[in-house]
């Protein structure tokens, strides 16, 4: 198998189904030699009664971050038919940051290197520095930086989470004075799940949990 370079597409729907066409991807000239992937986790630092300390309640996942350069050379010496610069830089920018009157907004992109999942997402930074330049002072070489956020749909998010099914696991934060079926109303919309609920924590009261900072809501084994 020969040397696969990074493609990068674009695409004009949020689950990346209806590709650009204008064109609808850029091959890069050479891949990059380093790419960073950035993942964080937020929390709330909640203090705990009668301490000095604070502990860490989960916040959010923000979505990841994906970051490299990549070079665009048109001397003629990685591929004699790409020896103008402004055509490739204008090819990828129509791709990744150009603004798409059709979905009012620039286009969602995927990155595919390989056989590695591909990296879908939306971009927030383009920097481009012209390294090389003939005589004219028309530019030969670029490094262009390149930075995208992660895109996951609200559908898509939704059926990935389907944060209010009975069926999945949920650890739900505990706040003063709710009960038991108060919380189960507002994680499944049903709150004759307290039961379960409590058996799984041990708990043996429903109404007052104080003490009790998080649950675990398992999976719920519904009648057939």
């Amino acid at each position: 198998m020969g040397l696969q370079l990074m493609k990068i597409t674009g695409y004009t729907d949020e689950e990346f189904q209806t590709p650009f066409e204008d064109p609808s991807s850029y091959s890069l000239m050479i891949n990059p030699d380093t790419i960073k992937q950035q993942r964080t986790i937020d929390y709330n630092s909640v203090q705990a009664p009668d301490t000095s300390s604070s502990s860490q309640k989960f916040k959010s996942s923000p979505s990841d971050k994906l970051s490299f350069d990549i070079v665009i050379d048109c001397t003629g010496v990685v591929d004699p038919k790409r020896t103008s610069m402004f055509k490739e830089v204008t090819a990828l920018e129509n791709i990744v940051s150009k603004y798409n009157g059709e979905i009012h907004r620039p286009n969602f992109v995927s990155i595919q290197w390989g056989s590695n999942p591909p990296f879908k997402g939306v971009l927030t930074s383009f920097d481009v520095s012209y390294t090389l330049f003939r005589p004219d002072g028309s530019p030969l070489r670029a490094k262009i930086s390149l930075s995208f956020n992660s895109y996951v749909s609200p559908k898509t998010a939704a059926r990935q989470n389907n944060n209010a099914s009975p069926d999945v696991t949920h650890l739900v934060d505990v706040e003063q004075g709710v009960t038991l079926p108060q919380l189960c109303q507002q994680v499944w919309k049903n709150s004759n799940y307290y039961v379960q609920v409590a058996k799984y924590n041990d708990l043996n009261k429903f109404r007052n949990m104080e003490g009790t900072e998080q649950l675990i809501f398992p999976p719920i084994i519904q009648p057939s």
